[in-house]
């Protein structure tokens, strides 16, 4: 006896149900947040509203990817009357319905899986009833039924039309904010090298090339240094870039170390660059500094001394007649300063270095020679 149509349903979607059970399963460090996740279920039919484009299309892509999966599914591809008879019931059959929305969906997907659980009735529907009159299920579902998208060049709540020009949508030098979603301002979002409401201009940095046809000739590159120029060579600069001086028709970069515009903190030297500077860090054995290395300190710092042009490190246990006064002491120098350790054989004990001796040694000796108390 076949099942009613209400029946059917319920099968299917307890079964997305379950799929939707076992994600959530997996992951449950979300628990804490179980509060917040009934909030989202309960809101859910807002959800279908504002969810987003791309996880429609990419669910109707995965669903009719199935469509062409299953297409000859458990068929020889003969032509016998049996199975043709039998293919063309399992075309629009629930139980090939069941086995496309079964793999539409990456189990760790939740948004997909959530939007699927959501438009059940409209996924029923188009298998059921509106194949044939709408055969492109994405433009069906996605854009007419939920509204999700708009079609190419359309954005927004309404599906306006993108600014358009000669080339397509953005002169076609550029791309429509929010461009087949229900998202975005419109506004053309320009390729690198041109700007302006249609992309037309070319941007800073930029030149119109030289073109022998009537088409409308590209913008190229400029110079590294130059702002506006007629061509790329570096004579062809006619507005230079910051940190740039304009001289005879050239852009010459601005030596900002030599000059008040450089601001370094203390202990660190400017170093000039293309167009602008930047502050490096001074030597370890400076006190602030003119340029890299020992050679350029403004002063030696602790446990450095002047010897000639640099900053030397002092060897403190060869300058100093006891650097280390404590009894059995070895005095260490390092870069910059000096360190006292204890001698082979002692240890350090309540801040003096003391012999080295096993405690079981002393337990032993203590044993072996009584005090005279007990004698």
């Amino acid at each position: 006896m076949a099942q009613s149509g209400q029946q059917r349903s319920n099968w299917i979607w307890q079964y997305i149900a379950m799929i939707r059970d076992r994600v959530v399963q997996a992951m449950s460090w979300l628990w804490p947040l179980l509060p917040a996740l009934v909030l989202f279920s309960v809101l859910s039919v807002v959800r279908v509203q504002t969810a987003p484009c791309q996880t429609c299309r990419k669910l109707t892509d995965s669903f009719i990817k199935g469509l062409d999966k299953t297409s000859n599914k458990n068929f020889g591809g003969g032509n016998t009357a049996w199975e043709e008879e039998n293919l063309a019931k399992y075309a629009r059959s629930e139980t090939r319905l069941l086995e496309i929305v079964e793999a539409a969906c990456e189990k760790s997907d939740l948004d997909c899986n959530k939007l699927l659980e959501q438009i059940e009735d409209q996924v029923e529907t188009w298998w059921f009833h509106r194949q044939q009159e709408a055969p492109d299920l994405f433009e069906w579902l996605c854009i007419e039924e939920l509204p999700l998208c708009c079609p190419p060049g359309h954005f927004g709540p309404d599906c306006k039309e993108c600014l358009s020009g000669p080339g397509g949508v953005c002169g076609g030098l550029g791309r429509c904010e929010g461009e087949g979603t229900r998202l975005g301002d419109g506004e053309c979002v320009c390729d690198p090298g041109y700007f302006g409401q249609l992309c037309q201009s070319c941007a800073d940095g930029y030149y119109r090339e030289k073109s022998s046809n009537h088409s409308t000739p590209a913008c190229a590159a400029c110079y590294h240094s130059c702002k506006k120029c007629s061509g790329p060579e570096n004579y062809k600069c006619l507005e230079c870039k910051p940190g740039w001086l304009f001289h005879d028709n050239k852009c010459v970069d601005t030596d900002e170390c030599g000059t008040e515009l450089a601001r370094c903190s203390s202990n660190t030297y400017c170093h000039n660059t293309d167009g602008s500077y930047e502050c490096r860090g001074c030597d370890q054995a400076c006190v602030g500094c003119m340029g890299s290395g020992p050679a350029r300190c403004k002063k030696c710092a602790r446990g450095y001394k002047l010897r000639g042009a640099k900053c030397l490190d002092v060897d403190e246990c060869s300058e100093r007649a006891i650097a280390c006064p404590g009894l059995n002491e070895a005095c260490f120098n390092d870069e910059g300063f000096f360190r006292c350790e204890c001698a082979d054989g002692f240890i350090r004990r309540d801040s003096i270095c003391v012999e080295n001796h096993p405690l079981s040694n002393y337990v032993c000796m203590t044993s072996i020679h009584p005090t005279a108390s007990q004698t």
